[in-house]
């Protein structure tokens, strides 16, 4: 469960991360099992903090100093507390509070979706400013500002993801897309004829972090080199960055996920925001233990889970993850095991 923060604080918001690699049950979805199960005793064993860290920015952590605020990491993320008689001015758009998240276990990059996408830095010399940039390429920004509501009355949700983007053609494997309502996962780049449909509403699932989430770099005139997506990184923002969560006071809708009243006042009920983490799914490859030599391979891909088994025959260690092309030539992520 969430903490709690007394002593005349109030809660200005909560961001929690979940991954599905951790919490979904073979091919039973995480929300589903809740649906079931409405006590939080499927949580008790989660804790973010064995593969993931949220820490403020310097400049953040300043600012809450500032506003005699305080931050508590928790098992699902993290609670920002303020005194209770406090104003935060919505008259200033310019506050942003900023999370870095970073990578804590390396096991993460093969349980989890859309970590083929490579995360290089770049140095840049701009001689019209005698200036160097730094850019790390392919790291999402989630925020506020352009996260995704779901639902209506009690039940209503705050992704801090974007809407998931509609099928373009030009996406790479593990890519989530729309098409016709649907959300798709695909399974091969740049092609949706093989796509895995996760959901025929797209609406019915949460908004996992997804290639849309990273935004275009645009660099100053005359700076070549740059990536095309991705952040640059200031003093504030250290090279590990996975993802940075960006928290304005300024949001400009879904009034009911606002953590300060038209008067700048800490709301008395205040916004979970919402961050899930889509867990990986490969073709599985059985590989007899004596000989070395393959005796089956799946034909679909099929989900990574901590929990539960996505096939009758035994599932793979997340250690055994692989990129390689199939006999046609097409990217495909596979899992070893042998048996």
């Amino acid at each position: 469960m969430a903490e709690r923060i007394d002593n005349a604080y109030m809660r200005l918001f909560e961001i929690r991360l979940y991954h599905h690699y951790w919490l979904d049950n073979g091919i039973t979805l995480f929300e589903q099992i809740l649906e079931q199960d409405k006590s939080d005793r499927y949580l008790r064993e989660y804790d973010i903090r064995s593969f993931l860290t949220l820490e403020p920015t310097a400049a953040t952590a300043k600012r809450l100093t500032g506003l005699r605020g305080v931050i508590r990491n928790t098992a699902l993320g993290c609670i920002v507390g303020v005194p209770s008689q406090d104003v935060i001015s919505h008259d200033m758009p310019d506050i942003t509070l900023d999370f870095v998240v970073t990578v804590r276990s390396a096991d993460f990059f093969n349980y989890t979706a859309l970590t083929l996408m490579p995360q290089h830095i770049y140095e840049l010399y701009h001689k019209p400013t005698d200036r160097t940039y730094r850019y790390k390429e392919n790291v999402a920004v989630l925020s506020n500002l352009t996260g995704t509501p779901h639902g209506t009355g009690p039940g209503k949700q705050f992704f801090l993801s974007s809407n998931t983007p509609e099928f373009a053609g030009d996406e790479q494997i593990e890519a989530l897309v729309v098409s016709k309502g649907a959300l798709l996962q695909l399974t091969r780049d740049q092609s949706k004829d093989n796509a895995r449909e996760l959901s025929s509403d797209v609406n019915k699932w949460p908004v996992f972090v997804h290639q849309g989430d990273v935004p275009a770099i645009v660099p100053p005139d005359g700076l070549e080199g740059a990536p095309a997506r991705g952040i640059e990184l200031t003093g504030d923002i250290p090279i590990t960055v996975f993802a940075l969560i960006r928290m304005s006071v300024a949001q400009i809708y879904a009034n009911d996920f606002r953590y300060v009243d038209a008067d700048g006042h800490v709301k008395t009920s205040n916004p979970v925001y919402l961050v899930h983490f889509k867990n990986r799914s490969t073709r599985w490859r059985y590989i007899n233990k004596v000989t070395n030599v393959e005796e089956s391979i799946t034909s679909d891909t099929r989900p990574l889970t901590y929990f539960g088994i996505a096939a009758a025959m035994p599932k793979p260690s997340v250690g055994l993850v692989k990129k390689e092309k199939d006999s046609d030539g097409n990217t495909q992520i596979v899992s070893e095991i042998f048996i």
